[in-house]
C-alpha cells in the first residue's frame, strides 16, 4: 500500500470519526467537537482528545495526547487499541470497519489472499483480536453478567467473535462457536497472544466442548490487562476471577495471567510498589502464590494475598453478592488502598 492509499484510508475513517471512536475508544466520551479518552490504547481518562469534525485546526480524526505529546490519526487508533503491528492488518481492520472492498488489483495480476500465519502464533492472535468486536450487547456481556460480573469499565482487552473456530483435540471436524477473545499483552501494551473462551449460542454458559478455554501466542510473563499498571495492582489466574474482584475495586489496575504457572511468572511493571495476589483456593493456586510472593520480595515489591471465602472470588461474587465480597476483602487491603479503591467505589 502506498502512502497515498494510507492517507485516503485515514481520510475515509475521518468521515466517520465519532463512530470510529465509539468502536475502538469505547472507554471515552464525546465532549463538544472532541472525543476524550485516557490514551490511544483505550484507557479511561481525559488526556487524549480526537477531533470529530474538520476545522481550521485540522482534519477530523487527528488526535493528541496532552499527557505524553503523542499524536496521530485514526489508523494509529486502530493500531494501538488492537495491538496490531503489520500495516496490512491495520488496513484490513479499517476496511472491515468501513465495509469497504479490498483495493482493485492491477490488470493481469492475480487476486491475493492475506499471508498465512502459523496456527497459535502471536500473529494469529493479533488477527483474531482484530476480527473481533467490543463486547457490549453481545453474548460475552450476557455470559459475564450471568456470572454476576457487571463492572466492565476498562475491559477493552475483551472482545467478541461470533464464529470462532474450535478444533477438537482428537482431530475431529472443526466447529464454530461464539467466543470471548481476550488480548494478552506485554508491559508495553503490545499484543502477544489471545485467550479464547467458547460460549453457548446465547451466552448462557460455556460451549459444550471438551476444552472451552484455550490460549494462543506468547504468554509467559504477559497477561490480560484491565487498565494500565500503576504503583498498585492486583494479579490473578482467571479472567472471571480477576473481573469479579474488579467489581469491588473498579479503579485498581488488574491482570489475569490465565493459569497458576503463568501467574507465578508474571512480569512486574516499572514503578510497581504493591502487588495484591488474587488467590484461588487449590494446590496450584497456593504454589503460584508462594512463588510470586518470593519474586516480589526479591524485587522490593510489597506482596499481599487476597483470599476468597469460597474456592475463588467469582464464586464469592455469584453466591454471596457484591456487598459480601467487599466485606471479605476490606480487612485484607492496606488501609490507604482501602480508602483509595474500596471506599471511593462504594
Amino acid at each position: 500500500m502506498t502512502r497515498h492509499d494510507a492517507a485516503d484510508l485515514a481520510n475515509s475513517l475521518g468521515c466517520h470519526a465519532e463512530a470510529v471512536c465509539r468502536h475502538y475508544l469505547s472507554n471515552g466520551r464525546r465532549s463538544g467537537r472532541y472525543w476524550l479518552v485516557g490514551d490511544v490504547r483505550n484507557t479511561q481518562g481525559r488526556s487524549m482528545f480526537v477531533r470529530l469534525t474538520s476545522s481550521s485546526k485540522g482534519p477530523a480524526g487527528k488526535w493528541t495526547d496532552a499527557a505524553t505529546g503523542e499524536h496521530g490519526d485514526l489508523l494509529d487508533v486502530i493500531r494501538e487499541s488492537l495491538g496490531l503491528i503489520d500495516f496490512k492488518d491495520i488496513a484490513q481492520e479499517a476496511r472491515a470497519f468501513l465495509a469497504m472492498p479490498r483495493p482493485e488489483q492491477a490488470p493481469g495480476r492475480p487476486m491475493t489472499r492475506p499471508d498465512p500465519v502459523p496456527i497459535g502464533s502471536s500473529q494469529a492472535a493479533r488477527r483474531l483480536f482484530a476480527m473481533s468486536r467490543p463486547i457490549i450487547g453481545t453474548p460475552v456481556e450476557r455470559y459475564l453478567r450471568r456470572r454476576a460480573i457487571t463492572t466492565l469499565v476498562g475491559a477493552g482487552s475483551l472482545r467478541f467473535h461470533p464464529r470462532c473456530y474450535y478444533r477438537p483435540e482428537d482431530n475431529g471436524g472443526t466447529e464454530t462457536w461464539p467466543a470471548m477473545i481476550a488480548a494478552v499483552t506485554d508491559l508495553d501494551g503490545r499484543l502477544t497472544g489471545a485467550h479464547r473462551t467458547w460460549l453457548a449460542r446465547r451466552g448462557v454458559g460455556k460451549a459444550p466442548v471438551e476444552t472451552p478455554r484455550r490460549a494462543m501466542g506468547y504468554l509467559l510473563g504477559n497477561a490480560v490487562r484491565f487498565d494500565r499498571p500503576g504503583s498498585v495492582m492486583a494479579a490473578g489466574e482467571g479472567i472471571e476471577t480477576t473481573l469479579s474482584l474488579r467489581c469491588a475495586l473498579p479503579e485498581m489496575s488488574m491482570a489475569a495471567a490465565l493459569s497458576a504457572a503463568h501467574l507465578a511468572a508474571i512480569l512486574f511493571p516499572p514503578g510497581l510498589r504493591r502487588l495484591y495476589i488474587i488467590r484461588d483456593k487449590d494446590p496450584a493456586g497456593d504454589g503460584a502464590r508462594d512463588n510470586l510472593m518470593e519474586r516480589a520480595r526479591e524485587a522490593g515489591i510489597e506482596a499481599i494475598v487476597l483470599s476468597p471465602v469460597g474456592k475463588d472470588f467469582n464464586e464469592d461474587l455469584h453466591d454471596r453478592g457484591l456487598a459480601a465480597l467487599r466485606a471479605t476483602i476490606a480487612g485484607q487491603l492496606v488501609q490507604r488502598d482501602r480508602s483509595r479503591f474500596l471506599d471511593r467505589a462504594a
